[in-house]
């Protein structure tokens, strides 16, 4: 069994800090949390920012207060935890009720149920988030949205975020 040190566990809570803040909108909240020169990835659609000044705009922008609908639902799957970041591996699903600039950025909404695997991967250094690298399958995304049709091509839908959540469903075989 691994128990986290004082300072994992902080990480931990500072992650959630950070989480919890942008999910009630609250920008000032959400910066405090970082360092003074974060940078922030959503590797997929490539949006993000570079510096708290990009960082901050991107967030009053796009982010802070406009992350899901308000159906969101985030399941934890597993975290891994380092000496310098938190690693977290889960499934957010929602109703696509709203323009989500970070992950569908131009886009507008389609009234479409989404349920995806993401992978954050966050910095810490000093007691403060330095960076976050935001990782997810866009082809799944699209493809439930309907807006890429799977026929012939190596991507599949929610299925793929519902094997996350049990290992025993059966795989797609080729």
């Amino acid at each position: 069994m691994n128990t986290l040190s004082a300072a994992q566990q902080a990480m931990v809570a500072l992650l959630q800090q950070h989480v919890g803040a942008e999910l009630a909108g609250d920008l000032e909240a959400t910066m405090n949390t970082m360092t003074d020169d974060p940078h922030l990835h959503n590797v997929p659609s490539m949006i993000g920012g570079v510096g708290r000044d990009d960082v901050r705009a991107f967030y009053k922008n796009h982010l802070v207060g406009k992350f899901f609908p308000p159906d969101v639902n985030m399941t934890v799957v597993s975290r891994t935890v380092g000496n310098d970041q938190v690693v977290e591996e889960l499934v957010i699903s929602f109703t696509h009720t709203m323009t989500i600039d970070w992950l569908l950025p131009g886009v507008p909404p389609t009234g479409k149920h989404v349920e995806v695997a993401v992978v954050v991967i966050a910095g810490v250094k000093n007691c403060k988030i330095s960076h976050e690298h935001i990782y997810w399958d866009q082809a799944s995304v699209l493809v439930q949205l309907g807006l890429l049709d799977p026929t012939g091509l190596p991507v599949c839908g929610a299925e793929s975020a519902r094997r996350v959540l049990d290992p025993k469903l059966p795989p797609r075989m080729i």
